[in-house]
């Protein structure tokens, strides 16, 4: 599937001198062969606005999730297409980039999803593709689809409009009392009445890993499509779609595969191909600078899974668990049994929200999460924050990390006020009885979003 419609066959082809015979390569087959070795020391944009801490003024970068530093050969890569678009037009860009819109940037994302080259597709992002195919679906009114606590916000609005449209009864996976979901509850209520399944690998919010190879298991006898949505999971974990045998598989580009904004991609199985593209016919592709970015973050990704890292950012976690427990007042928000490279936490006393700002302030920078973004998951806990780990995380961040959160809560905690002198004199009032806990509810419960009225 081409990342964006040819324009070669329509415009005059021009002569452009290339730079170089180097960056020519680089520019259009997307390998890093550039030194990589000022990623670390390199700064974006985002970055540059914290200088505090640190040797060297480096900024501890805990929010891969939210946004993938590119690596140097990445960003010089786009930074390139965009002179050569500037001098040139986005036909000369487009034209000079052929083989890795129409071919390559296939070929990699075929090999990091384990499906063939020509079942993948590059989109804008993720639940702009998830959209695009739900809106094409028709299921009976008799007929259910299945999401699961943990859908976030984009998926699940795309959900309710395809509810309201047909008719259908929109189920919630239940969770078990650890935060798993359910699958004994999905083992015994699928039926061929089921026509889509919609799972999130790893939530935005909770670093825990669903069990989505299992539950393609579950659902390979009946008709239903299965969907799966691996923004958090692809880059920081191994996602193979022929293995979870799913049907449609989308992901973000600027995560953890440390791509440019704007560009992601998508697995389809044959029986979509056709819809998927007629629906995509329909949206703007993403531009092709994007797409060669993405192209260069996979092989940089490649080439990092051959070395003595690979998939070890989580090597990292036991420690960053630690700095968060050693913290007063820090909470632990970690649902289920096997964990992802994100962390959620939460302080009892202090909002979220001030200490982002104050742990950016000493020059780490990690996120803050809302429960709009995963609206079926109860939050008792309200906001929270995410730290996210990926390969290049070292033991020094984690060090850093915790050293500032302990800074913040330190200084920002509010402190006991002393007894007052007029208490002192007065004798202390009797104990209140102790209340009586009311009953908890249920925690194995299922849910069905009726239609609206």
């Amino acid at each position: 599937m081409n990342a964006t419609p040819s324009s070669t066959d329509q415009k005059d082809r021009r002569d452009c001198t290339p730079t170089s015979d180097r960056t020519d390569r680089t520019d259009r087959t997307g390998r890093t062969d550039r030194s990589d070795r000022t990623d670390r020391d390199s700064r974006s944009g985002r970055d540059d606005r914290n200088t505090a801490g640190g040797p060297a003024g480096r900024t501890v970068h805990l929010d891969t999730a939210g946004w993938g530093r590119m690596p140097a050969a990445v960003r010089a890569l786009v930074a390139d297409c965009a002179a050569r678009e500037d001098r040139y037009g986005p036909h000369e860009l487009e034209e000079h980039l052929e083989h890795v819109l129409r071919t390559e940037i296939h070929d990699r994302l075929g090999a990091l999803l384990g499906v063939p080259a020509a079942d993948t597709a590059v989109v804008t992002d993720a639940a702009t593709a998830f959209d695009a195919l739900v809106r094409h679906l028709g299921p009976g009114r008799g007929d259910r689809i299945w999401t699961t606590p943990y859908e976030g916000v984009a998926n699940l609005t795309a959900l309710y409009a395809l509810r309201d449209r047909t008719r259908c009864r929109l189920e919630v996976v239940p969770l078990r009392e650890d935060g798993d979901l359910d699958l004994e509850w999905m083992a015994r209520h699928i039926d061929d009445d089921v026509a889509l399944v919609s799972v999130v690998h790893v939530p935005s919010g909770r670093g825990i890993v669903n069990p989505v190879e299992t539950i393609g298991r579950i659902l390979a006898p009946h008709r239903c499509l299965y969907a799966v949505d691996a923004s958090y999971a692809a880059g920081q974990l191994p996602v193979d779609a022929a293995r979870i045998g799913c049907h449609l598989l989308t992901g973000d580009g600027w995560r953890f595969l440390r791509g440019p904004h704007d560009v992601g991609f998508a697995y389809l199985a044959p029986r979509l191909r056709d819809t998927f593209e007629e629906a995509a016919a329909h949206r703007a592709p993403p531009q092709n600078a994007a797409v060669a970015g993405l192209n260069a973050a996979l092989a940089h990704h490649a080439a990092t899974l051959t070395g003595p890292a690979g998939h070890d950012g989580l090597r990292l976690l036991p420690a960053l668990r630690a700095a968060v427990e050693e913290t007063p007042g820090a909470e632990l928000i970690t649902p289920g049994l096997v964990q992802s490279g994100i962390l959620a936490f939460r302080h009892r006393e202090l909002p979220a929200a001030l200490v982002r700002r104050q742990l950016a302030a000493r020059g780490v920078v990690l996120w803050k999460t809302v429960a709009q973004e995963i609206p079926l998951l109860d939050h008792p806990a309200g906001t929270a924050l995410r730290a996210s780990l990926h390969h290049g995380s070292t033991p020094d961040d984690i060090t850093r990390f915790g050293h500032a959160l302990q800074a913040v809560v330190r200084e920002e905690r509010p402190q006991p006020a002393g007894p007052h002198p007029a208490a002192r004199r007065t004798a202390p009032a009797a104990a209140a009885p102790a209340a009586t806990p009311g009953p908890r509810p249920p925690t194995r419960r299922h849910l069905t979003l009726c239609p609206s009225p």
